[in-house]
């Protein structure tokens, strides 16, 4: 009973720290389009936001694209990984 509890506290506590950031990685696979118009879908990213930050990840490797609740995180991530993208959260 302990542990379920626990548990419980633990999962609202992580939902509730709000400097999580979702993580975008690059990948030698998706085109630079490909990418944005992910972005732009999946975080709801302007045009000029999607670009910057798919060429963010393409320099340097990885780009924070979104901050927030981990469970909003979790939904973008979940859906830029069925996009075949490699995401993070941290």
């Amino acid at each position: 009973m302990q542990e379920t509890i626990t548990k419980e506290i633990t999962e609202v506590e992580e939902d509730q720290v709000l400097n999580r950031h979702l993580i975008l990685h690059n990948d030698d696979v998706h085109t630079f389009d490909y990418v944005i118009d992910a972005l732009m879908d999946v975080c709801k990213h302007q045009l000029e936001q999607a670009t910057q930050c798919t060429y963010l990840v393409h320099y340097k490797g990885k780009c924070d694209v979104k901050t927030g609740h981990f469970s909003e995180l979790k939904k973008m991530k979940d859906a830029l990984i069925n996009r075949e993208l490699n995401a993070t959260i941290d």
